[in-house]
């Protein structure tokens, strides 16, 4: 076909679905405006950047890798990267089954209103911000206040600065975590789950399968794909680790253990206006999530489960 002709079909064919690219348009614009023009101040990683001078005008740095240098020989660096990939791996590995189970449960519960009550109140923790979240921590685990404790001491145990301890704080995160995403991840895995054909649960019945039997041979394959997905993604995210909860959750006692890249970064990059140093660290974060990104999905292809 000549090229005339294939532009000629391609403007028909966007003409025909006009209404579902004008649909389009706006989370379009939005990632064209927030997500791809803002990288062009990724060069500032590699630059001596001065705020009064501009991205421009800003001496490149000598050498190029200076600030990704002046990171690695941080003596924080390997203390950073230990607990960013911990927490990240303890979110990840504790928080993908819950609301897979809870998704489960509710799938298989027969009493409307008693579902749709847990569902309400399982998401209801995802719109609260990690400032109430960490009030209602403090009301619960604070070492002299918190009704956990009181309930410790009183019944002859010790309190326990879960709050302020090293051994006890990346739990506290994890947990917190949980129990934020349990509901509303359980909404993903329902809305896959109600994708699923009936006529295999039917099928399964007249062969006398139990209902445990049918959520192991057609509801968790049937939610595979997007269990796999959501896998992925996270893994694209794993340097991430929750900054706003860390940031809000720590303190000084625990910086050992709860110190990751993006609060090493506020407080040495942005307070201090090392901007360069903060770029470098997120170029250096991007480039391993996007590195991760391409490996889970080469793996997840091995099971016919890939984005792309």
């Amino acid at each position: 076909m000549p090229p005339a002709a294939r532009l000629a079909n391609y403007i028909k064919l966007l003409w025909k679905f006009k209404a579902l690219y004008i649909m389009l348009l706006p989370g379009m614009l939005y990632y064209l405006v927030y997500k791809y023009v803002p990288m062009y101040g990724v060069i500032i990683a590699f630059k001596d950047f001065n705020i009064l001078e501009g991205i421009v005008s800003s001496p490149w740095a000598d050498p190029w890798y200076k600030h990704f240098l002046q990171f690695y020989e941080s003596p924080y660096f390997a203390e950073l990267l230990r607990n960013t990939f911990l927490i990240s791996i303890y979110k990840l590995l504790f928080g993908m089954v819950p609301p897979i189970l809870l998704a489960l449960v509710l799938n298989e519960c027969r009493v409307y209103w008693f579902k749709s009550l847990v569902q309400t109140l399982s998401y209801m923790p995802h719109f609260l911000s990690w400032i109430i979240i960490y009030g209602i921590a403090i009301i619960l685990l604070s070492e002299d206040t918190g009704i956990l404790n009181r309930w410790l001491v009183e019944s002859g145990g010790r309190a326990i600065p879960f709050l302020t301890s090293t051994e006890w704080f990346r739990s506290v995160l994890v947990g917190s975590e949980i129990w934020q995403n349990l509901g509303w991840g359980a909404i993903i895995y329902l809305a896959a789950i109600a994708g699923i054909d009936p006529t295999l649960y039917e099928a399964a019945r007249v062969d006398g399968a139990s209902r445990l039997r049918m959520i192991w041979h057609i509801t968790l394959p049937g939610i595979r794909h997007v269990i796999i997905l959501l896998l992925i993604l996270r893994l694209g995210h794993i340097l991430d680790a929750g900054f706003e909860q860390i940031y809000i959750f720590y303190n000084i006692h625990v910086y050992s253990v709860a110190d990751i890249l993006d609060t090493w970064v506020f407080r040495t990059g942005l307070e201090q206006l090392n901007f360069s140093l903060a770029s470098a660290v997120g170029l250096f974060k991007a480039a391993i999530g996007f590195f991760l990104v391409l490996a889970s999905n080469a793996l997840a292809k091995r099971w016919g489960q890939g984005i792309w």
